[in-house]
């Protein structure tokens, strides 16, 4: 007998319909179900009706699927109002015949507890609308008008199945509305079990700031993410982020993005951060960390590349124009649209639309660094560790994109190397700024913490903030340790006078010894012609006395020359 084939588990995969909406395929896994109707409920305001009309508007321009909505709350021409300043052209969809919005009064009073044909109307009123535009989406909004005359549970969930199995057997892939009940994810909490897939939308209100929330309650037959996800309604619709879903998957680039200070690069083996890295600078007030990060950023313009500037205490022009006295200039950068800076106060929002505002500005500007400052600002609007949730989020979100973040933080002057938000231990590259009271100065000193992956300078290096810049300078050594400012200025001073006192005694022995030598010599030359006269003197003394004991000499030679004479003559 021959093997049997395995069946291809593709062959048996639930097919999925894409909505077109940010966020809502990845964690769906592709989409909500094709072919099945998909029930979204959420109270009033929480944004269903644009959720359905948008699934319907990108299936049209982005799948090329015509879609059917039928209100039954709204007019066509009330809907159409109501969504043009997202962007959205119902009219002139509907003349492109992609789009059919057909709105259904329907008074309580018609409707009556028959049985199966109480929707043989809207069966044939809806079937036509699909037909006109071969509709492969069909929105119903909302349940709640349709069936809030039927009080008997039994006749609801008959009816209810009865619609739901007649969108299945159309073929069309339907969203329907529905209302959120008092404790239940629906008004009569029996919608949500005929639907194939629920998703549940939540507007909340925490601290006196809100945030929308979306969460797949059910989906039968696949897998897809089951945590709640902030969602955001801007001029281009409604943008979702998955940001619990997010892993350590990043890659990690080995090429270096420039500190903007030579002297700090240096510290950086010369190279700088790593590319797609994350960069704390910490530090007490008036250390200078937004000035480093304004550095950063204009670098990063300076070679053509784009930098988003996300500021929780400054305007933008305020900004550019504390940056300008110290040579940072911000505002060619910000004309020629190199340099985008959001600037509003933390408590404009909640931690999660912050965090989804940030990712939507990335994901359009596309920017190759990005600054946060300062971070410390967002504990007036969560805790600790909500703070400290969001960024790693964000973090992640930027490293896989390899985008290199340089965040900045506000410490206490008694823990340097310890940031209130905590998230020292997610950074890449940690830089602390230290403020050096003495002498009746205060001066800036910088050092390296930790820079994972690279080798670093362990040294201690005087921070300082000029009109032409900022400049990093060595830290001089003293007895009392490092000295900077004036202290530094003194030391150097006194060190100085004392070096030139030590070559000015160099000097003055070396003269001493110069003058010693000079009347050695000269006392030299002196006995040295001395000892030529004596020597001469002496000379002629000994030659006397030779002469002397020659004429001696000869004259007893001639004396015995005459006793022999003497000695002859006598014979």
């Amino acid at each position: 007998m021959p093997p049997r084939n395995k069946p291809s588990s593709d062959r048996f995969a639930l097919k999925k319909c894409p909505t077109g909406i940010q966020g809502l395929d990845e964690i769906t896994l592709g989409g909500i179900p094709r072919g099945r109707p998909t029930l979204v409920t959420g109270a009033a305001g929480s944004g269903k009706t644009l959720f359905a009309l948008e699934f319907l508007v990108r299936g049209a321009t982005l799948y090329n699927e015509p879609g059917v909505f039928m209100a039954f709350e709204e007019t066509g021409e009330e809907l159409t109002t109501n969504v043009s300043s997202l962007g959205f052209d119902l009219d002139g969809l509907a003349k492109q015949k992609k789009l059919a919005i057909d709105y259904v009064y329907i008074e309580r009073s018609e409707i009556e507890e028959t049985g199966e044909y109480d929707l043989e109307g809207l069966f044939v009123r809806l079937g036509h609308a699909i037909d006109s535009v071969k509709a492969k989406r069909v929105v119903l909004d909302t349940l709640e008008v349709l069936f809030g005359n039927l009080p008997n549970e039994g006749i609801l969930r008959a009816e209810l199945r009865r619609l739901f199995r007649w969108l299945k057997k159309k073929g069309v892939t339907a969203i329907v509305t529905g209302e959120r009940g008092t404790n239940t994810i629906t008004r009569y909490g029996l919608e949500e079990y005929v639907a194939d897939c629920v998703i549940l939308l939540d507007h909340r209100v925490t601290e006196q700031i809100s945030t929308r929330r979306l969460r797949v309650v059910k989906y039968r037959g696949s897998y897809h993410g089951t945590n709640e996800y902030p969602f955001l309604i801007d001029k281009d619709g409604i943008s979702i982020l998955p940001i619990t879903s997010l892993g350590l998957t990043s890659e990690a680039p080995s090429g270096r993005v420039s500190t903007g200070i030579p002297r700090l690069d240096t510290m950086f083996e010369g190279k700088g951060y790593y590319k797609g890295s994350s960069v704390l600078v910490s530090g007490t007030a008036g250390t200078g960390k937004s000035t480093m990060a304004a550095r950063f950023a204009e670098s990063a313009c300076k070679r053509g590349e784009r930098a988003l500037y996300l500021a929780f205490e400054e305007s933008p022009k305020q900004i550019v124009r504390n940056m300008g006295t110290a040579g940072i200039h911000l505002k060619p950068y910000l004309d020629n649209k190199h340099l985008v800076i959001r600037s509003e106060r933390p408590t404009l929002l909640g931690l999660e639309m912050h965090l989804l505002q940030m990712t939507k500005l990335v994901t359009e500007f596309k920017p190759h660094i990005v600054v946060m400052d300062p971070i410390t600002n967002l504990i007036s609007v969560g805790f600790q560790a909500d703070v400290k949730s969001m960024l790693t989020r964000f973090v992640d979100f930027l490293k896989a994109k390899q985008v290199t973040s340089l965040f900045t933080s506000l410490t206490s002057p008694g823990n340097l190397e310890q940031t209130d938000v905590g998230v020292s231990s997610l950074m890449d590259t940690w830089i602390v700024l230290k403020d050096i009271e003495g002498q009746g100065e205060r001066n800036r000193g910088l050092t390296i913490v930790k820079s994972r992956g690279m080798v670093h300078s362990n040294q201690f290096r005087e921070f300082k903030l000029t009109g032409s810049g900022l400049m990093l300078e060595d830290v001089y050594l003293g007895a009392s340790g490092a000295l900077t400012g004036a202290a530094k200025a003194a030391q150097i001073a006194e060190e100085e006078a004392a070096a030139l006192a030590r070559t000015e005694e160099i000097e003055r022995l070396g003269r001493h010894i110069e003058r010693k030598r000079q009347v050695l010599e000269s006392q030299m030359i002196v006995l040295r012609s001395e000892f030529e006269a004596e020597e001469e003197e002496i000379r002629k003394r000994v030659a006397e006395v030779q002469a002397q004991k020659q004429a001696a000499t000869d004259q007893r030679a001639r004396a015995a020359d005459t006793r022999k004479a003497d000695e002859e003559t006598s014979r």
